[in-house]
């Protein structure tokens, strides 16, 4: 009797999301386990979903994924006669004979409602709350995401296992590359990264002439467009450099050339970049906040999102004490090593293996 999982979310680029979903899979071929999504996937036994209901499709295609996910999901479930239904994200139907285990990554429409419609934010409240309700057993990827779910949602503690991400130590590792004169931060641009602390808090840099910010991530017709009024406004259009979306295998170059990984977000789930960064051996700058202690240890430098003289002070250290580089990035070599895909699936296989 197969694990059915949910992957009829997968969008054509890697995501987050995504990127959990696959590596995870990976680690579970112990247990029987076939998935639905819109595409193939290697060496697992895949059942077709509607690839106009990914997230390539915005809100249109959230919408027919719930619709699918309530009407024709149950169906599927019990034509491959499936004990289980795992989705790694919290998505699932109500009110069926579905049994199931979701992830939540994090509840940020929840913490930033100001940043948020009222359309995400109830969805998060009613949907979100209601799937977790009949979930058999929920998965988080952090004790901070587990006890958000406990506070915003009230959901009950032993009804919740935080598993930590991997990463893919295959391709995020220490290069022994020259180091150029660049500041990295990997991520999309909404409002709870804190890109704009970030761009103010580089400008601010006494020898700010002599360095730049790379902004690796999707532009977001929403956000950059402000983003970019301010860096004009700040007089350092020539030095901000907006990388758009980069493939993972250009990444590790480019974090491996940085002076810093600057990940001054308000909250995270999780936070990969971080991990990713610190298996580069890049130096990293990030929030004392959410997740980030937990996944960064003592490898980083921790700074208070909302002080941007923190911020400042902190990409100075970096950049003027060759001493303190050097220790942060055999410290975050040392430290990423706690981390794996392996160790994520083990823990992921002994949580399904309860409810099968």
């Amino acid at each position: 009797m197969p694990i059915l999982a949910n992957l009829s979310f997968a969008p054509t680029q890697p995501t987050g999301w995504l990127s959990y979903s696959l590596n995870l899979l990976k680690e579970l071929k112990e247990l029987d386990v076939e998935v639905l999504s819109p595409r193939q996937i290697s060496g697992i036994k895949c059942h077709d979903s509607p690839s106009d209901m990914t997230t390539d499709f915005g809100m249109k295609g959230h919408l027919k994924r719930l619709l699918w996910t309530q009407f024709y999901l149950p169906n599927i479930y019990q034509n491959v006669k499936s004990t289980l239904l795992f989705s790694p994200i919290p998505e699932a139907p109500l009110f069926s004979s579905c049994a199931y285990v979701i992830t939540v990554h994090d509840l940020i429409p929840l913490r930033f409602p100001q940043w948020f419609s009222i359309t995400q934010r109830l969805y998060c409240i009613y949907y979100i709350r209601a799937v977790i309700q009949q979930a058999k057993h929920v998965i988080c990827n952090s004790q901070a995401t587990a006890a958000d779910l406990s506070n915003f949602l009230e959901v009950p503690k032993e009804k919740l296992t935080a598993i930590s991400l991997g990463y893919d130590s295959e391709n995020f590792r220490f290069l022994d590359v020259p180091r150029q004169n660049y500041f990295l931060y990997l991520g999309r641009h909404n409002p709870h990264k804190n890109l704009h602390r970030l761009i103010t808090a580089f400008a601010g840099l006494s020898n700010c002439k002599d360095y730049e910010l790379w902004l690796a991530g999707p532009s977001d017709r929403r956000y950059t467009p402000t983003l970019t009024a301010q860096i004009a406004q700040l007089g350092i259009t020539d030095q901000v450099k907006f990388l758009n979306y980069v493939p993972d295998q250009e990444l590790p170059k480019i974090i491996n050339q940085a002076i810093a990984l600057v990940f001054p977000s308000l909250w995270e789930g999780f936070g990969l970049p971080v991990l990713e960064a610190m298996a580069c051996g890049t130096p990293v700058i990030t929030s004392n906040l959410s997740s980030l202690p937990e996944i960064a240890g003592n490898a980083a430098i921790f700074i208070n999102p909302y002080n941007t003289r923190e911020i400042t002070e902190a990409m100075q250290a970096i950049a003027t004490d060759s001493a303190l580089r050097s220790r942060l990035s055999h410290q975050g070599i040392i430290h990423c090593q706690q981390f794996s895909w392996a160790k994520t699936g083990q823990a992921t296989a002994e949580v399904l293996s309860r409810y099968m």
